[in-house]
């Protein structure tokens, strides 16, 4: 038997006050936030390609950092459920049978810590070592990725924030890793043909 942790004890009174809110709020604005939770991860894959098609014109190893933000991502996906599977929360649209905007997910989807928040921010973070600029519009965006999980009903507040705190950490970490190999990573994968192209935009 499988037994779930309850997190309402935590901010189940704050996640009722955010379905009220949206239940209130016009059908314009839950219909945009519902989609932005739905399809909203694209816009990181976005950010990630044009990132990578930047640095190519700056050096090899801005090109193995912008190539490594999808991999840190992934890994954070990877880990992010794992920790789901430990912690086993079950989603509060469960718990408080609250009406939500998103159908609530089957049970045995567990909810701590958010996924969208966790790949969001890691891909924010990592894409802050390849680009200032599009990092801030990552980190923006992720930001609202979090808020709209809440929003449409499938996370407390807490997973959300959790999902955020360890998307960051790990992309920060891997990051500072992918830097101190980049050098000897650009050298080896420019001498391939076959990578070169991935690496440099002549």
């Amino acid at each position: 038997m499988i037994i779930a942790f309850d997190g309402a004890s935590i901010d189940g009174s704050g996640y009722r006050d955010v379905a009220d809110l949206a239940r209130r709020s016009p059908g314009w604005l839950d219909a945009a936030v519902t989609a932005w939770s739905a399809y909203g991860l694209a816009v990181f894959a976005l950010l990630m390609i044009l990132g990578w098609w930047r640095a190519r014109r700056v050096g090899a190893e801005a090109a193995v950092a912008a190539l490594a933000v999808p991999v840190v991502t992934a890994l954070v996906f990877a880990l992010d459920d794992v920790l789901k599977f430990i912690v086993r929360e079950d989603r509060p649209c469960q718990s408080l049978r609250a009406a939500t905007l998103e159908a609530c997910p089957a049970p045995g989807d567990w909810s701590f810590p958010s996924n969208h928040a966790a790949i969001a921010a890691a891909a924010a973070v990592a894409l802050l070592f390849v680009s200032r600029r599009l990092g801030a519009v990552a980190c923006v965006a992720a930001a609202a990725m979090a808020a709209s999980r809440v929003w449409v009903g499938v996370h407390y507040p807490h997973d959300v924030l959790a999902g955020l705190l360890a998307g960051a950490l790990v992309a920060l970490a891997s990051m500072l890793v992918v830097g101190r190999l980049a050098p000897a990573l650009a050298r080896r994968m420019t001498a391939a043909a076959p990578l070169r192209p991935l690496l440099t935009a002549s």
